[in-house]
Formats: C-alpha cells, sequence, structure tokens
C-alpha cells in the first residue's frame, strides 16, 4: 500500500489527478526544437557513472576522488577520496580568474534600499565571518543554526561554514519559535545567526525576538549572532551579555584571511528540514562533492547560462531547498550574477519584480507557479509598463504548472524569444532531475518533459511495474550525485520513508503520468504531505498543531487544489465536550497553527464536525475528506464504520466553514 492511503481504499493517485488535458506541442514550441546537441544525453546513456566525473571535473578538487560512485542500497556515497571546498569554487577560483569585479548578487531590499556585492567583495565578507564563527568556538564538523531574512548577510553565513567545516541548517524565517527550536535541537547547533528582523509587506518582522523564544529550550546553542536589518523599526531588541553578539561588532575584530578547509567529498555541507507523513520533520542530509557538482552543472545547463552576459534571478526563498542550490551554491559555482529580493511581488505596488528585472535587465526568471497565476489574477496591466526585453528564458519551479499558467507566462511575460523550463525536484534530490533543455526539448506546456542526462526516472503501478503510458507513482531507479545522504540522526527513517515503498526504487510521494510520446507530467502529492506554494507540509505536523489547542479533541487535515497555490490547508476538527464551534474560534485555531509552525501553514479552511469519517479499525479517511473539500463525488465508503458522517461533514462545509 502507498505512503498515505487510507482505510483499504488503495493507493492515492486520486482521478483529479488524472484530468485529461494533455497540450501537443505546437509548431512554435517545436520550431528549433530536438535538433540541438543531444550529445549530453548520449554520453550519459552511455556511461552515467563517467558522465557525472565529467561534471565533476568542472570543479576544483585539492585531491583527486578514488572511485566515482559506492552504492549499497539505498546508501550512496559519490567521488570518495575526494577533497575540495564549497566556498573555494563559488568564490576563491572566480577571483584567482581575474572575475572578482563581477557582480554575485545585485539585492534590493523591500523597502527599496540596494546593495551590489561583487565577486571580491563576497569572498572577503566570507573570510571574515568564517573567522567569526571560528572565534566564537565553531570547529569542523559543528552545526551552525541560520534564521535569516533574504539579505546578503544570509549566504556570507552559509559560504562561510562551508569554508570552515560546519555544517550550516538554514531555518525559513517565516517558521514560529517552536519550529526553530525544533530544528536547532535536533542539529544539536552550537551558534544561531540571525537578524533583529526583516521587512515583509512594509511590516519589520523581529526575528529575534522569536529567536530569543526558541533558544530558551535550546541547550546546545552556546552564542547567537545579530545581524542588524530593521533597526528600530522593528522596535527594541534584547541582547543577553555573553551569549549574543551583533554580527557589524564581531566582523569589525574579524580577521581578513581564512583559509578554505579541505573536505572530503561526503563531509556534510548542510541539513535542510522538510516535513513528512509524522509530525516531526526530517533533518536531509546533503554532502559537499556530489551535491555541487550536480547543482552547478543543472543550473549550468537547464538555464543555458552564459555566465559573463546574465543577470538570473530565482524569486524563491534561501530558507527553502530553491534557494540553497538556486540562489546560492549552483550560481556562485559557476561565477554567474544574481539577483536577490527581501520582499514580496506585491508591495510596495504590483509593479516591483518588473522594475527589478527592467532595473537590472533580468534575462533569466525562475519563481513558483503560484506567483505566475498570482500575475495571472492581476492581469497584463503590471508587466505591461515595463521593458521586459532583457529576458531570454524563463524557470517554474516548486509545484506542477498548469498549461494555462505556462503559456501566459510565456506570452506576456517572456514573449516568443522565451523558451520556459518548467522543473522537478525537492528538497532530498537536491537538485533539478526533471526538465526540458533550451534548444533541444521540444516543450508540451505543463509537462516538465524528459529526465536529465545521467538521471532515470519511471513511472510505476501499485505493483512497481514501469508504467508505459498513463498514471503512476513517480520513482527514481539509480542514484545521483546530489542525492540525500540520509535523515540526520535516523538512517532506518530515511529506508523507510525514501525505499521501502517500491523494491530498488526511490520514492518521496509524487504521482506522474507518462503521455504517448513519453512525456512527464507531474500530477502533485500522493501521501499525506501538502504543496502549498511550493512548500512541503505535513497533515500530521499540522494536525498535531491543532490537537494541542486545548479545546480541539480531534482533528483531520487534507489539501485541497487551490487556483493560486496549488493547495490550500482545509482542516476538520472535532471541538471537547462544552466547547462551542464559531467563526471566533475558527480564527483561533488558525492562529495557533500559524504560532506554532508559522503562516505557510495556517489552515484556509475550518470545518467543526462533530465526528471524523473512521474505518471500523478507528483509522481516519482522509480520502474521503479530500473528496469533501474539493466537492467531488464520493469514493468507495464501504469500511466506514458510520457512513453518514461524510454526507454531514459535507453539509457542515458548504454550511458555515470559517475561511479566509
Amino acid at each position: 500500500m502507498a505512503n498515505g492511503s487510507e482505510g483499504g481504499g488503495g493507493p492515492a493517485i486520486e482521478n483529479y489527478y488524472l484530468e485529461e488535458r494533455v497540450f501537443e506541442p505546437s509548431e512554435e514550441f517545436r520550431a528549433g526544437a530536438v535538433v540541438g546537441d543531444r550529445s549530453l544525453f548520449e554520453r550519459a546513456e552511455a556511461d552515467w557513472e563517467g558522465f557525472w566525473a565529467e561534471q565533476a571535473a568542472g570543479l576544483d578538487w585539492f585531491e583527486p576522488w578514488e572511485t566515482v560512485l559506492e552504492w549499497d542500497l539505498p546508501f550512496a556515497r559519490w567521488f570518495s577520496g575526494g577533497k575540495l571546498n564549497v566556498s573555494h569554487n563559488c568564490l576563491d577560483r572566480h577571483v584567482a580568474a581575474g572575475l572578482g569585479e563581477r557582480v554575485a548578487f545585485h539585492w534590493v531590499g523591500e523597502p527599496g534600499d540596494t546593495r551590489t556585492v561583487t565577486y571580491r567583495e563576497l569572498l572577503a565578507e566570507v573570510e571574515r565571518f568564517a573567522n567569526v564563527l571560528k572565534g566564537l568556538g565553531v570547529v569542523r564538523g559543528d552545526r551552525v543554526a541560520i534564521y535569516m531574512p533574504m539579505i546578503p548577510e544570509l549566504p556570507v553565513a552559509m559560504l562561510a561554514c562551508t569554508r570552515i567545516g560546519a555544517a550550516h541548517s538554514v531555518v525559513f524565517g517565516g517558521f514560529s519559535p517552536d519550529a526553530l527550536r525544533d530544528r536547532i535541537n535536533d542539529a544539536e547547533a552550537r551558534v544561531l545567526v540571525t537578524a533583529d528582523g526583516g521587512w515583509r509587506r512594509g511590516q519589520a518582522v523581529a526575528l529575534k525576538g522569536n529567536a530569543d523564544v526558541a533558544v530558551e529550550g535550546t541547550p546546545s546553542i552556546e552564542h547567537v549572532v545579530v545581524a542588524r536589518r530593521t533597526g528600530e523599526a522593528g522596535g527594541p531588541t534584547t541582547m543577553v551579555e555573553g551569549r549574543d553578539h551583533w554580527w557589524d561588532e564581531l566582523m569589525a575584530g574579524a580577521g581578513p584571511d581564512c583559509p578554505a578547509e579541505a573536505m572530503e567529498a561526503e563531509d556534510l555541507l548542510y541539513l535542510l528540514y522538510t516535513s513528512g507523513t509524522t509530525a516531526k520533520p526530517k533533518g536531509i542530509m546533503h554532502t559537499t562533492g556530489g551535491y555541487l557538482t550536480q547543482v552547478a552543472f543543472t543550473h549550468r545547463t537547464v538555464f543555458d547560462l552564459r555566465a559573463d552576459t546574465d543577470v538570473y534571478w530565482c524569486a524563491a526563498d534561501i530558507g527553502w531547498v530553491t534557494g540553497h542550490s538556486y540562489i546560492v551554491y549552483g550560481p556562485l559555482a559557476n561565477g554567474a550574477t544574481s539577483v536577490m529580493y527581501e520582499g514580496t511581488p506585491d508591495f510596495p505596488d504590483k509593479d516591483r519584480w518588473w522594475d527589478i528585472i527592467e532595473t537590472y535587465g533580468v534575462t533569466i526568471l525562475y519563481c513558483a507557479p503560484t506567483a505566475i497565476r498570482t500575475f495571472m489574477k492581476w492581469g497584463t496591466e503590471f508587466p505591461e509598463r515595463h521593458d521586459l526585453s532583457s529576458l531570454r528564458l524563463l524557470g517554474s519551479v516548486g509545484e506542477p504548472i498548469n498549461p494555462e499558467a505556462w503559456m501566459w507566462y510565456r506570452a506576456h511575460i517572456g514573449g516568443e524569444r522565451c523558451p520556459v523550463v518548467d522543473t522537478w525536484w525537492q528538497t532530498e534530490t537536491g537538485a533539478i532531475l526533471i526538465s526540458p533543455l533550451p534548444g533541444i526539448t521540444a516543450c508540451k506546456p505543463g509537462s516538465a518533459t524528459f529526465a536529465l542526462p545521467g538521471i532515470s526516472a519511471e513511472v510505476v503501478d501499485d505493483a512497481g511495474e514501469k508504467v508505459e503510458e498513463g498514471g503512476g507513482y513517480l520513482t527514481l531507479t539509480r542514484p545521483w550525485p546530489s542525492m540525500l545522504r540520509g535523515i540526520y540522526g535516523d538512517p532506518e527513517r530515511y529506508r523507510e520513508t525514501y525505499w521501502s515503498r517500491f523494491e530498488g526504487r526511490y520514492f518521496a510521494g509524487d504521482g506522474a503520468k507518462v503521455d504517448p510520446e513519453g512525456y512527464l507530467w507531474l500530477l502533485g502529492r500522493v501521501d499525506d504531505v501538502m504543496n502549498v506554494s511550493g512548500h512541503r507540509i505535513s497533515t500530521t505536523e499540522v494536525e498535531s498543531s491543532l490537537v494541542n489547542h486545548a479545546s480541539v479533541a480531534e482533528a483531520a487535515v487534507v489539501g485541497a487544489r487551490d487556483d493560486t497555490t496549488g493547495q490550500a490547508i482545509v482542516a476538520f476538527v472535532t471541538l471537547r465536550s462544552g466547547e462551542d464551534p464559531s467563526p471566533e474560534r475558527g480564527e483561533e485555531l488558525r492562529a495557533h497553527v500559524s504560532r506554532h509552525i508559522g503562516a505557510i501553514a495556517r489552515p484556509r479552511t475550518v470545518v467543526f464536525t462533530d465526528e471524523l469519517p473512521k474505518t471500523r479499525s478507528g483509522k481516519i479517511m482522509r480520502r474521503l475528506l479530500r473528496d469533501v473539500a474539493e466537492g467531488r463525488a464520493l469514493g468507495d465508503t464501504t469500511t466506514l464504520a458510520d457512513p453518514k458522517v461524510v454526507e454531514e461533514i459535507r453539509r457542515l462545509s458548504t454550511a458555515s466553514p470559517t475561511e479566509e
């Protein structure tokens, strides 16, 4: 039975995932495509391990590797024996090659302040902050937690960790103190790097206040480093003597030179926590050599990078894996010039993104379908006010893009000159695995097309048999360099979560279908993980938060389709005896989840019900709740203890739910 399936109902490949909306490639999409250089695919097919060794050779290695791959399913070791440093590959080698004055980041703050950081300047900042960390007692193998807004100090902190061999754990700045505390404790981080605050839709969000609450329950934290961002606008910042230090004051006293540590290819580079089918987030482990090899290759190849002329903008947050791979490590390894933006697309007005593209001459825009669908709702008025002619390539990331959004994106943002690359990958995969290649792959709007060179992806049925045409489960059949190396502190959970469903295959919960021409169409999650605006959120984590409220007896959470965010969270809640449902109580519960996990997990809708649909063995049938949430005909209800419950929930959900 698939992860996340309910009762005796079988796999969670729902009918609504299989809508027949296959868009054939038109002549304009085919023009010039599939006639480009396919030698990458040919070389990878002939010798896939040798192909990855060829890509790794593009990095600077202090010592060569002895073996390309050691594979003891499900554990992989890539480029064993080789030594390198990520910071050196992202900075030093470019400066040594005479590219020190090339811009690494054009940074734009939400209030409109800007900074331009060259590779030489970024290297100097990283070396100083690496010495700051060493001065605070951080040594090779330690973990450093980072909880910051989208400011240049964030990649500086990450790269400083890599320079001295400390692993970092970046926690999204929108997460709550509880979420931060849990991640710090799991990683046993010694130092927390944060800021006084950050700007979000005109408001100064006090990150240091959240950090203080979190650190009260983190015995491993010895020091907190605080960057100045919002100042007095965010209110007073409390500093604990001996523990807390201002970033600028430490930097003023730090030495300018810090040699890069020679790291083993399999040394831990970072931890990144992601939701799973339990309440406890998983600490995904990524190591050094294989990860950097693949993010550099995919960034260079998928985006057809021309590092000497391109201005590349990945409009994600570094707190998620997209930001790790395609704001920091991939672009910097390739010597690219990037844009980094602190705020949201609609503040201070709906022209902000297009202003940035016009001002900096952005050539490559990589963003989430949620943003694209939002722009569609706003209409063409705002992009049409700006000169976007610098754009030459558009990318999509984080969730399946619907064909209508794909075509709108190309027609109204990029125009006929811009190919669109729709990419599939995950926190666990570390890098893009499925995507068209510009000038090589004929596109179908809404399809991620084919696996990249060196990657073997197959759709399988319940029995694990390959599906030649139709829907099923997306699996990977062999290892890849940037793959996760495990779940921190829990190797058995790694094996059970990703490698147990289908023998010899990696499966992390995504459904897909194969069309008659072999194109892959991503269909969304088939397990108990929701995808909201490209961010994976565990149903169990949200349910645990709701049940933690004193008024709640039981809760079930599902993801329902949403035209803008892809999925929205719908909560079905049974209150304790004596507690009355009301719109006010619904708002209280939504706010409770937001405080406990973060605003991204706030339910859109709360439906109060006297009872949840359960099998005779007592298992909640979330499959039926998804049907209710999306207004579909109910599936098989024969295993329900009380079939009348679902109809009552349906009546309640259409009567007076609490929602935004």
